[in-house]
């Protein structure tokens, strides 16, 4: 089960960071898979922000390169979205995913002009 929190309301330049814990995961699953983090804001669809592959590459998305950062920490399962310099833009659903685990909750990241 993945747990997703960190989400709040900020002011554009602001940071937040998102953490998503997989919990009842065993370590060998956590690190063998593809895991990340996507977004969703309204009336759009989930689009992908940065994610790690089995192998350790991270892939981001262009809209973020710059500004947020992914990582992860595999000894407590979790895995981090450290956010910074948000802008109106960045206001989402943030959803973490994992191959196995599926998809966390969703924490909501609004950030005020």
């Amino acid at each position: 089960q993945l747990q997703a929190s960190g989400g709040g309301l900020v002011q554009a330049g602001g940071s937040l960071r998102l953490s998503c814990v997989a919990r009842g995961s065993i370590l060998s699953t956590f690190v063998g898979n593809n895991m990340g983090w996507y977004r969703q804001a309204p009336g759009k669809q989930r689009e992908l922000v940065a994610t790690f592959s089995s192998s350790g590459t991270i892939q981001y998305a262009d809209s973020v390169k710059g500004r947020f950062t992914i990582s992860k920490n595999n000894s407590r399962k979790t895995v981090y979205l450290q956010m910074n310099n948000l802008t109106p833009g960045d206001t989402a659903v943030y959803y973490c995913q994992h191959d196995t685990f599926g998809w966390g909750q969703g924490t909501l990241v609004t950030v005020s002009s």
